[in-house]
């Protein structure tokens, strides 16, 4: 479980999205993985989770892992401690500005589906009519009077629309209300718009500075486009095989899929194993 002899391992925090990296398809993570991850901690390093999923969302895959340790949660919105169930920062999207980005967007190219996450520790994903939201156990509240979404603070927004796919939205959205909002395309069907200069990248340098690590002492894993950000901040980026084109355009490294142990593969070797 420890480094091979004069070989340390190189860095002090090892940085992991969840969906498409972390977890493997089926949602588990693989004892083969969690194996590596406590031998990279082992070694001294920390792990800290960097997911878009809110707080709500995660912490019952932190609970199953035994993780106590600090989480970025809401595609940095929130900075979360494990280990105390409790948010340690968290930040709101102005709501007033999100409605004006939606009134540009539908102006641009007609009517969208939504859906928000609301602020808090146990902030609710509210769906609105026609989002399309992915079977399984992570809990929502539908709506259908769209007063009922801006009556309490936001995390962020949700957006989908009948003809345009992922990439295509999300290119659109940044080009009509980028100087508004920030948008991130962060999974399939998952567009989102949040506050304007937030990333992953803003959340995981906040909760690094309070374990005492640095960009120069991160390597982080990956799949998505909203992962973009991490990569540019962290020493090291590695995208996993079925990651989407634009971060292996950019990543350091790309390691084998979720669902073949990408991120314990990478390990391993930097453990000399």
């Amino acid at each position: 479980m420890s480094t091979a002899p004069g070989r340390p391992f190189p860095y002090k925090l090892v940085a992991t999205d969840l969906d498409g990296t972390l977890l493997r398809s089926d949602g588990s993570v693989s004892q083969r993985t969690r194996d590596a991850l406590a031998a990279a901690t082992a070694a001294g390093a920390a792990h800290i989770v960097v997911t878009g999923r809110a707080v709500n969302w995660t912490r019952h895959i932190l609970d199953d892992l035994g993780y106590d340790g600090l989480a970025v949660c809401g595609q940095g919105a929130q900075v979360y401690h494990a280990g105390e169930h409790r948010l340690l920062t968290s930040v709101t999207l102005d709501r007033q500005l999100a409605g004006l980005a939606l009134s540009k967007i539908e102006a641009e190219i007609g009517p969208l589906a939504l859906a928000a996450s609301r602020d808090g520790l146990d902030g609710d994903v509210l769906v609105g009519p026609g989002y399309q939201v992915q079977e399984g156990p992570l809990p929502v509240n539908r709506f259908e009077d769209l007063a009922e979404l801006w009556s309490a603070p936001l995390n962020k927004v949700y957006i989908q629309h009948p003809d345009y796919d992922d990439d295509a939205l999300a290119a659109i959205t940044r080009q009509v209300v980028g100087s508004l909002v920030g948008v991130v395309m962060a999974g399939a069907g998952v567009v989102e718009l949040l506050p304007l200069g937030l990333s992953k990248a803003t959340g995981l340098s906040l909760a690094a500075r309070r374990l005492g690590c640095r960009a120069a002492d991160t390597i982080a894993f990956g799949d998505m486009p909203n992962d973009i950000p991490m990569f540019g901040w962290a020493e090291h980026g590695v995208a996993m095989a079925n990651a989407h084109d634009e971060l292996k355009a950019v990543a350091h490294e790309i390691t084998a899929s979720n669902d073949d142990d990408g991120i314990a593969v990478v390990l391993e070797q930097l453990l000399g194993r």
